[in-house]
């Protein structure tokens, strides 16, 4: 008779073993590839998330920076009248506070008359013109009208073009383009001070939509000849760090106030441009104004990181 062949009906005890644990080792692998990429994809959420934060404050930031007068850009130490250029040569980190006075650029876009775009002011005086003065001038090409009604709204009705009661302090400025000289006071930077001769308060004659009266004689503000361009101004700006954190704060944008009447970035009204901001750093070069923010997550992860960026405007 031949031999008979037994054949298995199971497995060992040692390969059921060895199945269970390179079955572990895979499962182990496996997780841990899908909690890296889930790490992964939640820091690359939240980096995402924090770009666009800093660039959307950086882009608020530029924004009313390009309508700057170039020339009333100063930096501040926070809650102090220690002020210095922002193009100075001898800042540090102290000065924390970036200021400036901003230019209507609302009213200056006008509007059409259906033809072609009306200015609300058009940044020119005729000299010529025997309405122009050391009293008022005479501005060529405005629609004077219109700007009465946007700075209006745009200052919440704080500030009013129209109103002829300079005692009321209520009246935007002209600033004459090229300044040959200038200091801190002349742009009302120095809150115990009243000698602003940069900025003039005007206000428009009710009787010509063309005509732009000073608040006071120009000649006794120590200004001693017109000059052909000018901006039209309501408000200053300041950008603020706020928070007891030094490297964990909020960048607050102050607004609607007025150095040439004596008033500080505390006296206007706030914006919160970013949280938990770690660094916001300004220089300026030549012209150009160069801003870096970095934002960072808040603890909102557990890998705790930040995102930096910088812009600039000229």
């Amino acid at each position: 008779m031949g031999r008979r062949i037994m054949k298995r009906s199971g497995f060992t005890l040692f390969e059921i073993v060895m199945v269970i644990v390179i079955m572990g080792i895979v499962a182990m692998i496996g997780t841990n590839i899908i909690a890296h990429m889930y790490e992964g994809y939640i820091r690359s959420k939240h980096i995402n998330k924090l770009e666009q934060q800093t660039e959307l404050a950086l882009e608020m930031i530029t924004s009313r920076l390009q309508y700057r007068v170039k020339a009333s850009t100063i930096v501040r130490k926070k809650g102090t009248n220690t002020i210095d250029w922002l193009n100075s040569t001898d800042l540090d980190e102290t000065y924390d506070v970036l200021e400036w006075i901003g230019y209507d650029y609302e009213s200056f876009r006008g509007e059409s008359n259906g033809t072609v775009m009306i200015p609300g002011w058009s940044g020119f005086i005729d000299l010529e013109n025997p309405a122009t003065d050391a009293t008022q001038v005479y501005t060529s090409g405005s629609n004077l009208d219109f700007a009465v009604q946007t700075i209006s709204d745009l200052s919440y009705g704080a500030i009013d073009l129209n109103d002829t009661d300079v005692t009321n302090q209520n009246n935007p400025v002209l600033i004459f383009k090229k300044l040959s000289s200038y200091t801190f006071k002349s742009f009302g930077w120095d809150w115990t001070s009243t000698d602003h001769n940069a900025t003039l308060p005007v206000h428009r004659d009710p009787a010509n939509n063309h005509v732009l009266v000073f608040d006071e004689n120009i000649t006794a503000m120590g200004v001693t000849h017109l000059k052909e361009q000018y901006r039209l101004a309501w408000t200053a700006y300041a950008l603020v760090p706020e928070g007891n954190k030094a490297n964990d704060f909020n960048l607050t944008l102050y607004y609607n106030y007025q150095p040439w009447y004596n008033e500080k970035y505390t006296d206007g009204r706030k914006a919160l441009i970013a949280q938990h901001v770690s660094s916001f750093n300004f220089l300026q070069s030549g012209n150009t104004v160069r801003v870096k923010l970095c934002i960072q997550d808040g603890n909102q992860s557990s890998t705790g990181f930040g995102f930096c960026k910088e812009k600039a405007v000229f």
